[in-house]
């Protein structure tokens, strides 16, 4: 690729000073695969220019993460150390800022139990809960970001010969992050501004609900009194201002918790704590899943599901306009970082405080009573295409088109 280390360089400058924007003085901690140890050195070298503290890197081994579950006594997956989540709590309460390189393989866990990764899964959210209130509460900064490794990049673009397949998922990494711009940084601050045009024009609308209509989908969802629709990224606790995923291209609110009513169908593969589901239909009665099917990975489903009570519930609604620069590069991702902003989508679990007013400092019996789901997990599926419209209930119960074919009217 024609001055791909200029192209890197700028990339890890963008995810310092947009992505966590780090400060003078702060501890920054990067979790990365080990594949991705090049892009890892930068983004280091440019946080300490950016004035950081210390910074901690964290490398990830997928051939280490099977090897437990292949070969781990089985009282290992309901066990998470407990001196590691609270590391992470004490970090976050001394105002440390968190990158993820977030390159979850779809295929890691094939052979596996299902029931090993959902226990671990569900072990690793009990540990880190108190940790978790920081990011979702947006009380420090954090962000994830994406870079190729050859498993990823073989599963996207099995199509190419396999020696094109790295660089033209480095391609698509830079070209959905704006890195072929001039000033990426520029282009970003840009970008956000689009964003907030759109939240804000919805925070205005006030609409009670929107009716989602697709094929497989017949869906009503109602959001609470006092929520807030939010995009691009948004403030911590000190004021400084991050964006929590990159690439991003989606607003998003909170959904009533018993406010949910009608069936959905999913319009891309979900890979779930890498296992791949695929084909997934929910139906919905007064907030809850009450029935559900998946053509591909149904028993990973059953086991998100039952993660907790809340699991069965929707957290967040996004809008995402078909028309878009990821939507465009006409490839599924198995990432869902990228695949949600290609496509309008739902998340089980927990909802985001900061998605209603004044949440960010109730505690989970105040943000259920205000309407707000409550779970130790999170999962983003996605709904949108082409073929999708969108209705809004306005406060007088009138309606009227919010999206036609897939994007926006309004």
């Amino acid at each position: 690729m024609k001055d791909f280390e200029q192209m890197l360089d700028k990339y890890a400058e963008l995810v310092v000073k947009v992505g966590v924007n780090v400060q003078p003085g702060q501890v920054l901690i990067v979790s990365a695969p080990l594949e991705t140890a090049e892009l890892t050195r930068l983004i280091v070298g440019k946080a300490y220019e950016a004035g950081a503290k210390f910074v901690q890197v964290d490398w990830d081994d997928e051939a280490v993460t099977r090897i437990r579950y292949e070969k781990a006594p089985d009282e290992s997956f309901d066990y998470y150390p407990q001196w590691h989540a609270d590391m992470l709590e004490k970090f976050a309460e001394e105002g440390g800022a968190i990158l993820h390189i977030k390159v979850p393989n779809p295929e890691l866990f094939q052979g596996i139990d299902s029931a090993k990764v959902s226990r671990a899964v569900k072990a690793a959210a009990v540990a880190r809960k108190n940790y978790q209130k920081y990011t979702r509460n947006s009380k420090i900064s954090w962000s994830l970001i994406k870079a190729p490794t050859r498993v990823w990049a073989d599963k996207v673009f099995a199509d190419l010969p396999e020696e094109q397949r790295i660089e033209a998922m480095w391609e698509a990494v830079f070209q959905m992050n704006r890195v072929g711009n001039e000033d990426p940084v520029a282009a970003w601050r840009e970008h956000i501004g689009d964003l907030k045009v759109s939240q804000d024009r919805m925070n205005a609308k006030r609409y009670k609900s929107l009716h989602y209509r697709a094929p497989g989908t017949d869906l009503h969802v109602e959001m609470p009194e006092g929520h807030l629709w939010r995009g691009g990224g948004g403030e911590n606790d000190n004021g400084v201002y991050f964006v929590a995923n990159m690439p991003t291209e989606e607003i998003y609110t909170m959904p009533l918790r018993t406010g949910v009513n009608g069936t959905v169908a999913s319009t891309m593969p979900l890979n779930l704590n890498g296992r791949l589901v695929d084909g997934i239909t929910l139906t919905f009665k007064e907030g809850k899943v009450v029935d559900y099917n998946a053509e591909t990975g149904r028993e990973h489903l059953t086991s998100l599901l039952d993660t907790d009570e809340g699991a069965a519930y929707l957290g967040e609604m996004a809008l995402v306009p078909h028309d878009s620069p990821i939507s465009r590069l006409n490839r599924i991702f198995y990432n869902t970082g990228i695949d949600e902003n290609a496509s309008c989508h739902f998340a089980l679990g927990s909802a985001y405080p900061v998605n209603i007013e004044g949440g960010t400092g109730m505690s989970n019996e105040e943000l259920l009573a205000k309407g707000a789901n409550v779970s130790l997990t999170h999962v983003d599926f996605m709904i949108g295409s082409g073929e999708l419209d969108i209705d809004g209930e306005l406060p007088d119960g009138t309606l009227e088109p919010v999206f036609r074919k897939g994007n926006w009217v309004l």
